[in-house]
């Protein structure tokens, strides 16, 4: 009786006892389901073009953030670093296309795959050998990035809101909004949103595969760098910050490989609810660090009722 009571009756007593803390766990919710939400983002856009699972896009974050303030130990000013940081993202994307897209195509999905794997393990290594092991400190407030913070009393309560957060969710917003109109209005977006529509016919039309790729890879790494900024800023630079990536798996699994909509859906929903379900079902009855497990049971359970996700395509195929 007492743990039914915990589970269904509890948590939500909480939550009306004290709302302005609820409005704290939902707002951290957010932050984490925004910045989820960006990294699923990099993985959509490239599946959707070439219909390859890119599982370097974590070391993808990794490498941009720590180009970045290596660029800035070496005397670069920070906002010169930045924009020379996303050349070099492009000059990583074309590298890519040159010396592994190329020569794979129309090779099946899992030798792109292991290509993918193989990209990781070579941007690890040239990282070390470029920038070291040691763990750094991202350039928050050279890039201007404010770094205080400020509360708020709703129902007499208290919030307190880091501002780095605000600007972390308000330049994802940006960023998202961009990436939606580039892909919407632009005509290399709409020859991106072809390609994953229906690879052949694109081709047909005269959409150029390899030019096509390396603006996604690139589109990737700007959202790699821009994942980068604002988790060193949460918790510094290091070879560490790769393993974000893999909550990502989730939220592309909930809202579905190929749909930017779910990639944003998906990990505004996966941040929310698990640092709901830590902190009013987790710490109680758990003992806490369900932040780890959760996000994969729930798109276990989506998959079960629905294998391509919530908002991708069901496929049929006709034998």
């Amino acid at each position: 009786m007492d743990t039914l009571k915990g589970i269904f009756v509890d948590p939500f007593a909480d939550m009306i006892a004290a709302p302005d803390f609820l409005l704290q766990v939902l707002w951290e919710g957010l932050v984490g389901g925004v910045l989820y939400a960006l990294i699923a983002l990099g993985f959509v856009l490239i599946f959707k073009s070439s219909r390859i699972f890119n599982f370097a896009q974590g070391i993808m974050v990794v490498f941009a953030a720590l180009t970045l303030v290596g660029l800035h130990e070496k005397g670069v000013p920070a906002l010169l670093a930045l924009p020379l940081t996303l050349g070099v993202m492009f000059m990583l994307a074309v590298a890519i296309e040159r010396a592994v897209l190329r020569p794979l195509v129309n090779q099946p999905d899992i030798i792109l795959f292991m290509a993918t794997i193989g990209i990781t393990l070579f941007l690890i290594g040239l990282g070390e050998i470029i920038f070291g092991g040691e763990n750094k400190v991202m350039i928050t407030e050279q890039l201007g990035i404010p770094t205080g913070s400020f509360t708020l009393e709703p129902f007499g309560g208290f919030v307190s809101i880091e501002q780095k957060d605000l600007t972390a969710v308000i330049g994802a917003v940006l960023l998202v909004g961009v990436l939606l109109l580039f892909l919407n209005k632009s005509k290399i977006g709409r020859a991106i949103r072809a390609l994953g529509d229906d690879h052949q016919a694109a081709l047909s039309v005269g959409i150029s595969l390899s030019t096509i790729w390396v603006i996604v890879w690139f589109i990737a790494g700007v959202i790699a760098l821009a994942t980068g900024i604002v988790w060193g800023a949460r918790a510094g630079v290091s070879f560490a910050l790769e393993v974000i990536a893999y909550k990502a798996l989730p939220v592309l699994m909930l809202g579905g490989l190929e749909s930017v909509m779910g990639a944003i859906i998906g990990g505004l929903a996966i941040g929310i609810l698990e640092k709901l379900f830590e902190i009013y079902w987790g710490q109680p009855l758990l003992g806490g660090n369900t932040e780890m497990w959760f996000a994969y049971v729930l798109a276990l359970i989506v998959l079960l009722f629905r294998p391509q996700g919530l908002f991708g395509e069901r496929i049929i195929e006709r034998v």
